[in-house]
């Protein structure tokens, strides 16, 4: 290190060395499995897509190519009011109405944001059969319990937070 290179890059320290950690050889190469890859390409085209959608959203909003159900002059006047309030003086859809207004420049981006939502039980979904391909019964049953968790939440069904 006294030339300013790691110990790995020093002279002398070939693969060898730098496979010793604590003494003990690393392994020649770290597998993942296909579900776990799978999983990570979706997780960044997912990622991708909902960005792109977003920012498509807000172009889409800002320029007025898509008409907002809440007009922009509207809201200094209604931001401040507690939710029940907005909804009554908008009119705007609560939980899953928004999917009839999603042609509208200020829901659009909901859109996205349901990717990006959407994506972990996708994965979820994507991990499972692996899981039980391989008997591993616990990732399967924690994986299971997540997706059930999840799709409960996301029908409405668990409610919580109600102040």
């Amino acid at each position: 290190m006294a030339d300013g290179r790691m110990p790995s890059q020093q002279r002398g320290a070939g693969a060898a060395g730098a496979r010793l950690a604590a003494g003990r050889p690393l392994p020649a190469e770290v597998g993942v499995a296909p579900e776990q890859l799978a999983y990570a390409n979706l997780i960044a085209v997912g990622s991708l897509l909902a960005t792109v959608l977003l920012v498509l959203g807000l172009i889409l909003y800002v320029t007025g190519l898509l008409a907002p159900v809440v007009p922009p002059e509207t809201l200094p006047r209604v931001w401040h009011l507690k939710v029940q309030d907005y909804v009554a003086a908008t009119g705007v859809p609560t939980g899953w109405g928004w999917l009839a207004y999603v042609g509208a420049g200020d829901f659009f981006n909901y859109l996205a944001i349901s990717v990006l939502a959407g994506l972990t039980i996708v994965g979820y979904l994507v991990l499972l059969p692996g899981y039980l391909r391989r008997r591993d019964w616990v990732y399967g049953a924690l994986v299971a319990l997540e997706i059930c968790v999840l799709v409960l939440a996301a029908s409405g069904v668990l409610k919580g937070g109600g102040h």
